[in-house]
């Protein structure tokens, strides 16, 4: 037998969460879905109440939450319940389900490609990386909606193929961590090798300069080819160098085109997470006109050492351990180090052809390992793919989910 659906707005299926409180007046602790614990871990965290600064959604338990931030992400997700307060950042719109509908299948709903395209098309734009939806285009979107039995029957298939998926991206993501590990004992085996069996100086000997740029207020939007841009700490991680972290330079501010970066240029963070302060990479063949933020060290060096070979020594676990140790800050969040902390970073005294040697063996390793990297990263999209398309064809009536299977393609 064929289910009906019925084509309603939303907000004939729910009713909005609209109360809005301070979090320090419901007590010491507080669960709060912020935006970052949302993106991190999928749902919200326990916060000392007066450590949040600013007004919040009251919840109850049992709402589902979707974001009017950058909608084209798809954040949604069902409230838990919780033995202290719950609160939601106010970027989130609460939902709460009438009598007749299902809270997790208004949650696969939510998560479906119809949706996100359909709020994506409505964004009222502020930049391309904070983009928001009003409440009111949520819950006025046209949503097809089958009886609750069916509704019942959409949601058992969905969470038995959700799950599955999971499954098998869960295992991806163990495979990726496994080679990331024995990438980095590659490295320090490496690393460890020379510093066995040659003379070790500190990095100090072979630094013949080193300068900052400067961080003019700048647009939140990267620079176009021809613009001036300046670099973000983000352009840097550990070996690498992403040109597009960067911001762009406002028209009526002129550059400051000495801290211009070069090909070839080493570049060291001096600020960021504990985990990824002191990154170091060398610039690639890269266009012109991005400058250095007063956060990036450029350091020149030396004919005795390569700057590609200092960029791996630096990727080795023993000078991120230092990194992490000298670090200091005001928070988990940002740490800094001074330049006379990586001046002491170890460096092997061995010639310039047997450094270019190691760089090579490194660089062949890292080859290898990208390729299977690349392979995994292919499979997880395809899976995540699947998944939206699972859940987009179900809530959207495309097929019987009682005679329908996804497992064909997920084994």
């Amino acid at each position: 037998m064929t289910s009906v659906w019925t084509t309603l707005p939303l907000w004939h299926l729910v009713t909005e969460s609209r109360e809005v409180v301070e979090p320090s007046d419901l007590g010491e602790e507080v669960m709060h879905y912020s935006i970052p614990s949302v993106d991190a871990t999928g749902t919200g965290q326990v916060e000392k109440a007066e450590s949040i600064k600013s007004a919040k959604l009251k919840l109850r338990g049992g709402e589902v939450l979707i974001s009017k931030l950058n909608p084209r992400k798809s954040r949604a997700l069902i409230v838990e319940s919780s033995t202290v307060p719950m609160v939601s950042s106010t970027e989130f719109v609460g939902l709460r389900v009438r009598d007749g509908v299902e809270s997790r299948y208004l949650l696969y709903l939510l998560q479906s490609e119809f949706v996100r395209q359909e709020l994506d098309s409505r964004v009222q734009s502020v930049t391309r990386s904070h983009q928001r939806v009003a409440p009111e285009e949520i819950t006025h979107l046209q949503v097809a909606v089958p009886a609750l039995e069916e509704q019942r029957r959409i949601v058992e298939f969905l969470d038995a193929e959700t799950m599955r998926i999971g499954q098998l991206l869960a295992a991806r993501q163990d495979v990726m961590e496994k080679l990331e590990e024995r990438e980095s004992a590659l490295l320090d085996l490496e690393i460890d090798g020379l510093l066995a069996t040659s003379a070790v100086a500190p990095l100090r000997r072979f630094v013949w300069s080193v300068d900052q740029g400067a961080s003019p207020q700048c647009e939140a939007v990267p620079a176009g080819e021809d613009e001036w841009g300046v670099l973000k700490v983000s352009c840097l991680r550990p070996g690498s160098f992403f040109p597009g972290e960067n911001k762009r330079l406002p028209s009526g501010v002129d550059p400051m085109v000495r801290s211009e970066v070069r090909e070839g240029d080493l570049l060291i963070t001096r600020a960021n997470t504990p985990q990824l302060v002191g990154s170091t990479a060398v610039v690639p063949a890269v266009r012109s006109k991005l400058l250095l933020s007063d956060k990036i060290f450029r350091v020149r060096l030396t004919r005795g050492v390569l700057p590609g070979f200092v960029a791996e020594l630096a990727r080795g676990s023993r000078i991120r351990a230092l990194c992490a140790a000298s670090s200091n800050g005001a928070s988990q969040s940002m740490a800094n180090i001074r330049f006379e902390e990586v001046k002491a970073w170890p460096v092997p005294v061995v010639s310039i052809a047997e450094q270019r040697l190691v760089v090579e063996r490194i660089a062949s390793k890292r080859k290898v390992i990208e390729v299977l990297r690349r392979a995994i990263d292919s499979q997880r999209a395809l899976l995540a793919e699947r998944r939206q398309a699972l859940i987009t064809a179900a809530v959207t009536g495309q097929f019987d989910v009682s005679t329908a299977s996804g497992r064909g393609v997920t084994e």
